[in-house]
């Protein structure tokens, strides 16, 4: 009797698994255009003579200051806990046991790398004062002299329009909680970097239970990037991951971890003007993750230089105003500015921009980053006949 045997349908197409492995936003030319912006829009930033004042001097010794209380405050726990150790050594014999350098060596990695603790007394400055985001929009004005300057005795109509004069108009609000409240901003801060700590924590903790531990790590890197990267780049990264040593491991994805969170926090001026919901600032950021994640770990490693990290930090934000005039379009006047930030949500220059060469940051003839719309004379919109304003007046406010 001939058995007849359905035909099994395959779990995915090839259709199917082709687009799962796809790497749309997380491509490699991505990140390293990402990492190029970094070196570009640092020394963009270096070259505006107005963060070379008084006030940004005082600021910069300020940020060194606050470099090495950062480092006094990480060393402290541990100076304490060899000092015990130290004390304890007259009464136990530790000439044989080698847990105590196990337990000093531990607490300073868990520090660094687990809780990322220099990381989170950096950030927490921008609750503190209003230097980095003056700091932010002088460079934003600076980006715009300085690229009408290049474009100079071009036809204005081929070239974007202004950033600064419009986006300095826009109320400042938290860009997470959308209030003015300083300290309901610090306390969703706060609980953020508490969450994040805990599930570290967790996570850190749980790669040391027997057997199944060598698969946590690992595990946690293929939940995230399959999220953000996709199904291939995720494998990838678990494969590897079982074999790495736990410590490079954990490095590795705090130093992921980080690098978004620096982003986030660098972008905080733009977004603490610009209203996104958290639906449409999380598409945003999707749409622009390989670069943004270039961008981000690129400071993110400089950032770690003893003593001068806060220093880089304030560098950063100047740069991420650069950043801002290539991944987003000019905003409107505020009184247009309704159905802007859902505008914004993909990036509309991706293409042309990702596929220019590599030493080409600028926009290339004919192509415009964004069309020029006629305005009424009474608005701001436009290309300016002039620089930019100067930013007293913001800073004042």
């Amino acid at each position: 009797m001939a058995q007849s045997y359905k035909a099994q349908k395959p779990l995915l197409t090839k259709d199917q698994l082709k687009k799962k492995l796809e790497v749309t936003n997380f491509d490699p030319n991505a990140i390293i255009r990402g990492a190029q912006l970094t070196v570009v829009g640092a020394l963009r930033a270096l070259q505006n003579p107005a963060l070379f004042t008084s006030v940004h001097y005082k600021q910069a010794a300020i940020a060194v200051g606050v470099g090495i209380a950062i480092r006094l405050a990480i060393a402290i726990p541990v100076i304490g806990v060899k000092f015990l150790l130290w004390f304890l050594s007259f009464i136990f014999d530790f000439d044989a046991v080698t847990w105590d350098n196990t337990i000093v060596n531990g607490l300073d990695f868990i520090q660094n790398y687990v809780l990322q603790v220099p990381f989170f007394l950096m950030t927490l400055m921008r609750y503190v004062t209003p230097t980095l985001d003056n700091m932010f929009m002088e460079s934003l004005a600076f980006v715009d002299e300085t690229y009408y300057k290049k474009h100079e005795g071009e036809d204005v109509s081929t070239l974007r329009q202004s950033y600064y004069p419009n986006l300095r108009l826009y109320k400042t609000r938290d860009g997470s909680t959308h209030t003015t409240s300083t300290a309901e901003a610090i306390t969703t801060f706060l609980l953020r970097f508490a969450k994040k700590a805990g599930i570290s924590l967790a996570v850190f903790a749980l790669s040391y239970v027997p057997y199944v531990g060598r698969l946590v790590l690992p595990a946690a890197s293929f939940y995230t990037f399959n999220k953000v990267a996709g199904l291939g780049p995720a494998a990838v990264v678990f494969g590897t991951g079982i074999f790495l040593p736990k410590r490079y491991l954990v490095v590795f994805l705090q130093s992921y971890f980080a690098s978004r969170s620096l982003m986030r926090e660098l972008l905080e001026p733009y977004f603490s003007r610009i209203q996104f919901s958290k639906e449409q600032k999380r598409h945003w950021f999707h749409d622009r993750e390989g670069l943004l994640f270039g961008f981000g770990v690129g400071f993110y490693v400089f950032q770690r230089i003893p003593l001068l990290g806060v220093l880089i930090y304030g560098i950063a934000e100047a740069s991420t105003a650069y950043l801002i005039t290539k991944i987003t379009d000019p905003p409107p006047h505020p009184s247009e500015a309704a159905g802007f930030a859902a505008s914004q949500q993909e990036w509309t220059n991706k293409h042309e921009f990702l596929s220019r060469k590599l030493l080409e940051l600028e926009v290339p003839k004919g192509v415009k980053y964004d069309e020029p719309t006629p305005k009424p004379a009474s608005t701001s919109s436009g290309v300016p006949s002039e620089p930019p304003p100067a930013y007293s007046e913001l800073r004042s406010r």
